[in-house]
């Protein structure tokens, strides 16, 4: 019984991921179309395929390697009571929100990880390296990445003993949030400002994505803005502006650095520069490599 029960709710986690994640890019795509924030850098067809076949890898990657990890970690954690929510027998109404906090704050840790650590940040540049920001940069990451990310989220959800309704209410968040706030979408600014109290925006986000360091170095969060606050890592606006800043990274900035192998196999070139957090290059103020 236990076994179909699992089956079914890792079914269940595969619809709703895949309803939600249909449902908010074509929603986003078309926002993006109505009203962009900034112009395209390169048309949509030099770009979209490749991120877009890159998120397909990861899918088939994850579907051989590790199909529904997380779900199955927390339904194994309920089962045999692992980690802090299920020692402390909180009530679900309190234990599924404060998993979902918990989750996106080791979400925010495992972010500034990924820049801190120079193995890591080779990986991860493969998400910075997009020279426009829009909802497909929200799906574009190394399949690596992809595997280790799901690997930190699993200890993650069994450490905290998080409820498996927690974990699909987080993967579902996550998802569209990072679609979501990697959006080349204009709103309204005293909206940007309401909203970024309780989700990260659009605006909020792309300072992280500027080819300047010390942006970069800012603002980690996916989902919930208050981590970047709380751990002083919070930037309000980009030095040139939304429109004119530049996006990327400085070691790839040619259309052939766009296409799929390339970044497939991006992590493994050798590039001038170096990244580390909170430490300027030296005489390398303008972005990073």
């Amino acid at each position: 019984m236990s076994a179909i029960l699992a089956g079914t709710a890792l079914q269940l986690e595969s619809l709703l991921r895949l309803g939600s994640f249909l449902a908010v890019f074509a929603g986003l795509a078309l926002w993006e179309w109505l009203a962009p924030r900034r112009d395209r850098a390169f048309a949509r067809r030099a770009r979209w395929p490749h991120n877009v076949g890159l998120l397909l890898g990861d899918v088939v990657v994850l579907r051989v390697v590790a199909p529904g990890a997380a779900i199955a970690v927390a339904l194994a954690g309920e089962a045999r009571g692992w980690g802090l929510l299920n020692a402390a027998g909180l009530p679900g109404w309190i234990a599924v929100p404060l998993a979902v906090a918990l989750l996106d704050l080791a979400i925010y840790f495992q972010h500034v990880t990924f820049h801190a650590v120079p193995a890591l940040w080779r990986l991860h540049r493969v998400h910075h390296s997009d020279l426009d920001v829009d909802v497909t940069t929200g799906t574009r990451f190394h399949p690596i990445e992809i595997l280790i990310s799901t690997a930190i989220k699993c200890a993650a959800v069994a450490a905290i003993g998080a409820p498996a309704v927690a974990v699909l209410i987080f993967e579902v968040l996550l998802n569209a949030t990072a679609m979501f706030n990697h959006a080349n979408v204009r709103m309204p600014a005293g909206l940007d400002r309401l909203l970024r109290w309780l989700v990260v925006t659009p605006d909020m986000h792309r300072v992280h994505h500027s080819v300047v360091y010390n942006e970069s170095s800012s603002n980690f969060g996916f989902n919930l803005p208050w981590w970047d606050r709380l751990f002083g890592t919070y930037r309000a606006q980009p030095a040139a502006g939304h429109r004119r800043m530049t996006l990327g990274v400085d070691a790839f900035r040619t259309p052939a650095d766009l296409r799929l192998d390339r970044l497939l196999l991006q992590p493994f070139r050798d590039t001038p520069g170096g990244y580390a957090i909170n430490r300027r290059p030296e005489g390398h103020e303008p972005g990073h490599a």
